[in-house]
């Protein structure tokens, strides 16, 4: 009779417990990152997002939404920047990632000025209101410039 044997390096267990300990860490860093876009988002936009989109305002869903989606791009690139070991890496993915939230949304709100947009109206309006969306693209591109401007 003959035994196999799975054969694995010494040091994997320890290995792949670093690794699953760094994915639970960075997945942290980033959901701390998108808790803070959302605030971000939220602090800067009139009314109160979160209450707009449980009462299904389209508009605000749709900018809320876009601003989510800006913010991962930013959280993502941030992550996958980051550089050396374990603790560097953390520290510079939170790091990039709070500058990087920081000038997103400031760069929204000044297209929103400069536009002329009255966010407050659109976004507080039962009504599908076409400039909402004008708002969600640039979130978008705006996260995506901000981004890889991280990289």
């Amino acid at each position: 009779m003959t035994t196999t044997l799975l054969a694995l390096d010494p040091g994997f267990g320890a290995t792949l417990g670093r690794n699953i300990g760094a994915i639970a860490l960075y997945a942290v860093v980033g959901l701390v990152l998108m808790v803070f876009g959302f605030y971000a988002i939220d602090w800067t936009t009139p009314g109160k997002l979160s209450a707009l989109v449980r009462n299904g305002a389209p508009n605000a869903v749709i900018v809320t939404s876009s601003g989510l989606v800006s913010m991962a791009f930013i959280v993502v690139i941030a992550i996958t920047s980051s550089v050396g070991k374990l603790d560097e890496g953390l520290l510079s993915a939170l790091i990039y990632g709070l500058v990087g939230i920081v000038v997103q949304v400031a760069a929204v709100r000044l297209l929103e000025y400069v536009t002329k947009l009255d966010i407050g109206t659109i976004i507080e309006s039962d009504r599908f209101a076409p400039a909402s969306v004008v708002v969600a693209a640039a979130h978008v591109a705006l996260g995506l410039v901000v981004a890889v401007a991280i990289s």
